[in-house]
């Protein structure tokens, strides 16, 4: 599609999820300038046969190619630049920390759902830095496994690390020290001699 005043008023009626209707009108009024509206009217035309004639083939391409125009101009003007899309994506995983008391295997589900959208991105980031984000994501009391699992030089997948992870928390649950809470007594103790 060329740049023309049409395509134009599509860019400024851009579809925000609540005017489809105003939005598809404008598409249809910059798809028709082109003569491509058929596109989204017609499906594609059957698969070319070693018996198709000359005219079923140029129409075939004809689709093929104002399918793909049209797919690029929308592309254009509503894609989101993939290198903005992995620095959000980065920039949680990197900053995403687990509160105190909370459940580690939320965490870790978290934190593993946030490795495989950076996997989709292709952020071409290392397991070992998987490893050291999530550890670097844990609180205070996850403080002695972290020295234990770097000690032993650990070699574990991600899945494998959050599982240890829950064994762990439920280890320091159980061995966490009670705490005896008494009621304090107001009354004065009597001497001897005290009546």
């Amino acid at each position: 599609m060329s740049k023309n005043p049409l395509t134009a008023i599509l860019e400024a009626n851009i579809f925000n999820g609540t005017n489809y209707n105003d939005w598809l009108w404008n598409f249809r009024i910059a798809l028709d300038f082109e003569n491509q509206t058929y596109v989204l009217d017609r499906s594609l035309p059957r698969a070319l046969l070693k018996e198709s004639t000359h005219e079923e083939r140029l129409t075939f391409e004809k689709w093929l190619e104002n399918n793909r125009k049209i797919m690029l101009h929308m592309s254009q003007i509503y894609a989101v630049p993939d290198r903005h899309i992995r620095y959000t994506a980065t920039k949680a995983f990197f900053g995403t920390k687990m509160i105190e008391g909370s459940s580690v295997q939320e965490h870790g589900v978290k934190m593993l759902s946030l490795v495989e959208n950076l996997k989709d991105l292709k952020a071409n980031l290392e397991k070992e830095m998987y490893i050291d984000v999530i550890l670097q994501s844990l609180p205070p009391s996850f403080d002695s496994f972290i020295v234990n699992y770097n000690m032993n030089g650990l070699d574990k997948d991600l899945h494998e690390l959050i599982n240890m992870l829950v064994q762990y928390e439920a280890t320091i649950e159980k061995s966490a020290p009670s705490v005896l809470v008494g009621e304090a007594s107001t009354s004065k103790a009597k001497g001897k001699g005290a009546e």
